[in-house]
């Protein structure tokens, strides 16, 4: 085992070393603990790799990305090849240099930014049991196996992400950690002196020890892993760089190649004859044995899966499919919304819309950090997922927005249900690493964000979003609605439920007038529209989004009275209609001067009024006064509109 561990050793010290680039020390380090998990734990078989019923694996110190790779080559998987060990981080290789889970089939999961790893492991470990309860033992028990540095356990996001998954007895959850006592900075003891076997035990969780270079202490521990009823982590007593000579046990060999002179007095010292990049045959036989040990289990399973009465549901919970009859069905529901003509908030219209898909799509889950009074995230069919029941539809995730976000996207990587998550618009900033890898990832997460505008009121700037729109809007891949009514709430939902990637909704607390009078089409699904267009031509646009389109209609009518004439554009999803032909983003928009109304930074308006526009926005942060106060204070007034539309017409 010592020379099949070697092997991977060498192959992530040849690709770092080809590549002048890479993090040699966390591969050379925990390649023994790799080794012994992938020949003797780990359920796969890399002639399917996508095998439902497989234990997922997420590399959370994604620096050690050239194991990861060493790993998925030597093992047989068939969409990596030596050309592309050999072209690690080389442009348009697979071999990126941290894992990117679109681009090789073993990849379970994106990483690089430390922590991320170990709470989508929460996610993935969460969805593995939600699946279980729907499905039984039959279709679904597997674990998911997640190795950490110190880095992923002193970000702050892996101790709600722990929390989380001590609380929910997660015991299908197994985490390595790579415990070698080095950081860039030196010694782990410069920076911290948290006692981490205390720590996870206080969060529910078994510990467990190894010699993380002694085979046999590896597996002892794993095997008391397999039957814990608590989550479990692994200390695994390491050397960063173990076998790399004098940089072995240093922060010299933790980010940098580490020279053909020490690689080659490695090759001495554990007697290792390979040119680079070879495995000796009998070696690499070994490992490819490894590779396809799980091919019985994996033909027993599908025989189980074919012959279940719940194949197609589970099937099509995995492939992420939408029910038919969703478009039919919101149509009635937006006819139903038109005929109520009341005012309603934005979160109280996405609320209703997810009580509606909640009767339409079986695996819709929902969740909140915390504020699920604010956020109405819940609905009649709600029910909570708990430790002693996770056939429920509803995740209690506490005031958690960090983990809520991660571990989502971790629920959609593993498959099988497509999560909401509630907070305010402006604490989104929490969750901005993990949005953005949802992003990178084409992950399909919603994420339901109220208190949208300064109209919070009271509680101020610090709750009063300015800049989150327009972070938001600069991520790609993301779509950012931000609806004017109920009609508009339930046409973004169902976009969002389409798109592969994450979706934001930006949704009032304060009541909006019912603007739309049909439901057709889905009008928002182009990302603006012209919502009142005047008999005769154009003296003005005005464009706007969520409670500003309001304001917007009001003023038309002000104009109208002058004798201006006026067109009401609501937009809102800025990316999808950047998305649209020339032709209809002229037709929207049309030749006549633009103003712009949104209670938000005025950042990416600037491609939409054009030189001749302008703009009512926010210009720097709120404060806390009534919102009806702040909007007269910061002129998202009817009045203050129809003067800078007139403004803009005779300058």
């Amino acid at each position: 085992m010592q020379q099949m561990s070697n092997a991977l050793r060498f192959l992530s010290a040849d690709m770092i070393e080809r590549a002048k680039s890479g993090h040699p020390g966390m591969p050379l380090g925990m390649a023994d603990i790799a080794t012994v998990l992938w020949t003797k734990f780990m359920r796969f078989d890399a002639s399917n790799p996508l095998w439902h019923d497989r234990d997922r694996f997420i590399l959370s110190n994604g620096h050690g990305s050239a194991l990861m790779y060493s790993l998925l080559y030597a093992l047989g998987y068939p969409d990596i090849t030596k050309e592309d060990l050999q072209n690690f981080r080389q442009l348009g290789s697979p071999t990126a240099g941290h894992p990117e889970h679109d681009l090789l089939q073993g990849v379970d999961y994106s990483t690089g930014p430390l922590g991320q790893g170990i709470a989508a492991g929460v996610g993935m470990a969460l969805a593995e049991r939600m699946m279980n309860a729907r499905f039984g033992d039959e279709l679904v028990n597997h674990k998911t196996y997640v190795f950490v540095g110190d880095g992923c356990l002193m970000e702050g996001i892996s101790e709600e992400a722990i929390s989380v998954a001590g609380h929910l007895g997660l015991n299908k959850l197994i985490v390595l950690w790579d415990d070698n006592e080095i950081t860039i900075d030196g010694p782990t003891s410069v920076a911290t002196s948290t006692h981490m076997k205390m720590r996870f035990e206080a969060n529910g969780w078994r510990v467990l020890s190894c010699d993380g270079h002694n085979f046999e202490s590896i597996e002892t521990a794993l095997e008391l892993a397999q039957e814990s009823d608590k989550p479990v982590l692994i200390d695994c007593k390491t050397t960063i760089g173990w076998g790399a000579c004098e940089k072995a046990g240093t922060p010299k060999c933790h980010g940098a190649p580490l020279g053909v002179d020490i690689i080659t007095q490695m090759r001495q010292d554990l007697n290792w004859t390979a040119e680079a990049f070879e495995i000796p045959t009998d070696i690499l036989e070994r490992w490819h044995l490894a590779g396809i040990k799980g091919e019985g289990m994996r033909q027993q399973w599908e025989d189980r899966l074919n012959r279940h009465p719940q194949k197609k549901a589970f099937l099509s919970a995995m492939a992420g499919d939408l029910p038919a009859e969703l478009t039919t069905q919101l149509h009635t529901f937006k006819e139903q919304l038109i005929k109520e003509t009341t005012p309603m908030a934005g979160r109280k219209a996405s609320q209703k819309t997810l009580e509606k898909l909640m009767d339409i799509i079986p695996n819709l889950i929902g969740g909140s950090a915390d504020l699920t009074a604010a956020n109405y995230t819940n609905t009649p069919q709600t029910v909570a997922i708990t430790r002693y029941n996770y056939g429920g539809n509803y995740i209690n995730y506490g005031i958690r927005e960090h983990a809520m976000a991660a571990i989502m996207n971790g629920i959609v990587a593993h498959g099988g249900f497509i999560p909401y998550g509630g907070t305010f618009l402006s604490f989104v900033d929490y969750m901005k690493p993990a949005v953005r890898l949802a992003a990178l990832m084409n992950l399909r997460v919603l994420y339901v964000l109220t208190h949208d505008s300064i109209g919070v009121g009271e509680d101020g700037p610090t709750h009063q979003p300015i800049e989150q729109l327009a972070m938001l809007r600069a991520t790609p891949n993301v779509l950012t609605f931000r609806p004017a009514d109920g009609v508009e709430v339930a046409e973004c939902y169902e976009v969002a439920l389409s798109h592969q990637g994450p979706s934001a909704f930006a949704l009032s607390r304060q009541e909006l007038p019912a603007l739309r009078q049909t439901a057709t089409d889905n009008k928002s699904a182009k990302g603006a529209y012209v919502l009142y267009e005047p008999d005769c031509a154009r003296d003005i646009t005005l464009i706007a989004t969520g409670s500003e389109v309001g304001l917007a209609m009001q003023a038309k009518d002000l104009l109208t009275e002058q004798g201006i004439y006026a067109a009401v554009v609501s937009m809102p999803c800025m990316e999808l209609f950047e998305q649209q032909s020339e032709e209809y983003q002229h037709t929207v928009l049309g030749t006549a001067p633009r103003l712009a109304i949104e209670a938000a930074s005025s950042f990416g308006w600037c491609k939409w009024i054009g030189d001749s526009g302008d703009i009512i926005s926010m210009t720097g942060f709120g404060c806390s006064a009534p919102g009806q106060q702040l909007s007269e204070k910061f002129g998202f007034t009817v009045k203050n509109i129809v003067n800078h539309a007139l403004k803009l017409i005779h300058k």
